[in-house]
C-alpha cells in the first residue's frame, strides 16, 4: 500500500486493500470495450493511447486494435487530442452516437 500510496494523496490509509487487474488480451476478447476518461490529469494519456501508436509504453493504445471500442470523454480529457474537431463532428452526426447525445 506503500507503493501507490502516492495516488492517493500520499496516505496507505486511503489505499484500497483489493484491485482488478486484467491483462490486455483479456481486454480485447471482449465483444465491446468502453472507455470513460475524466478529467485534464488524464488528456497525455488519452491522446497517447487513442492517437499514438500502439505500443507496450502505453498499454490502453491496444484499444485501437479492436473493432467496437468507444470511447467517451470530457471536455478536459480532450483538451490534448489532435483530431478533436473531426472526434466532435462524429459525435454529433452519425447516427450510432444518437443514444449518448443529450
Amino acid at each position: 500500500r506503500r507503493q501507490n500510496a502516492a495516488l492517493f494523496d500520499g496516505d496507505p490509509a486511503r489505499v484500497p486493500t483489493r484491485a482488478l487487474t486484467m491483462g490486455v488480451g483479456t481486454i480485447l476478447e471482449a465483444r465491446e470495450l468502453l472507455l470513460l476518461v475524466t478529467g485534464s490529469a488524464k488528456a497525455n494519456i488519452l491522446a497517447r493511447a487513442v492517437e499514438g501508436p500502439i505500443t507496450a509504453m502505453v498499454s490502453a493504445s491496444a484499444i485501437q486494435l479492436h473493432p467496437q471500442c468507444k470511447v467517451i470523454v470530457d471536455a478536459d480529457a480532450a483538451s490534448e487530442l489532435q483530431g478533436r474537431e473531426y472526434y466532435d463532428w462524429v459525435f454529433q452526426n452519425e447516427p450510432e452516437w444518437a443514444a449518448f447525445r443529450s
